[in-house]
């Protein structure tokens, strides 16, 4: 693929954030925009868009593809997203992928840090984590378990490895992990949170493997089945 704009989005936990990656020839770029905005991503997402569309100077209707966050994560946030993206893929009849948000975040950790063998874990709050095991190689992630909403102290790492590294907002549960786990786990990180940066990169590999779809089959992932706000009582 000698040329590409593809445009990622994602509102999936208390950030919000925006890219576009850019590919001339050989050379490829990412522009982002990442802003902590707890309650505030539905006036946020669309002027990062203009901001980063403004910055590359070009418009969507030069946009090849489009993406999101599509979890797991907080439910309104990945609607907003999803929303967003598939009425701008639509729109414009441009391929949607949706991006899973622990991938993005094992993808950060390695690229940030250089760890191998990562832990993503969000907050699902209700004393629940989304959760996942990664091996991480070159740019290359491979998924050891699969991705599950889980009590932390129900949650288990993969046999084979011991230098775990757990990053994301799940481990601010720590203490309610199970002790084999804190054992084999050299490090934990909290502040880390799922960005579009890194959505752009795994969205232009799907794109590029012919995985992008149309906008109304890109859907997102909230891997608990209850997602429904119920007012108490």
């Amino acid at each position: 693929m000698s040329s590409l704009y593809l445009l990622a989005l994602d509102a999936s936990s208390s950030a919000c954030s925006a890219a576009l990656l850019r590919q001339q020839g050989s050379r490829r770029e990412c522009l982002a925009r990442f802003e902590m905005t707890p309650r505030a991503h539905t006036r946020r997402l669309m002027p990062m868009v203009d901001d980063i569309l403004a910055e590359a100077n070009i418009s969507t209707q030069q946009l090849d593809a489009v993406a999101f966050g599509r979890g797991p994560g907080s439910f309104t946030g990945l609607r907003i997203a999803a929303g967003a993206a598939q009425g701008l893929a639509f729109g414009l009849d441009r391929p949607l992928l949706g991006i899973s948000t622990l991938e993005a975040l094992a993808l950060q950790a390695h690229r940030r840090y250089h760890f191998r063998h990562v832990v993503t874990a969000l907050d699902a709050r209700m004393g629940e984590i989304y959760a996942a095991t990664w091996h991480c190689l070159n740019d290359t992630l491979s998924l050891q378990s699969d991705e599950m909403v889980v009590a932390p102290a129900n949650f288990r790492l993969p046999a084979e490895q011991t230098d775990w590294v757990g990053v994301g907002s799940g481990f601010v549960l720590w203490d309610d992990f199970a002790l084999s786990l804190q054992t084999n786990m050299s490090q934990h990180l909290t502040d880390l949170e799922p960005r579009a940066e890194e959505m752009a990169w795994l969205a232009a590999r799907d794109l590029e493997a012919g995985l992008g779809q149309a906008a109304h089959e890109a859907q997102p992932v909230y891997l608990r089945n209850d997602v429904a706000w119920k007012k108490p009582a």
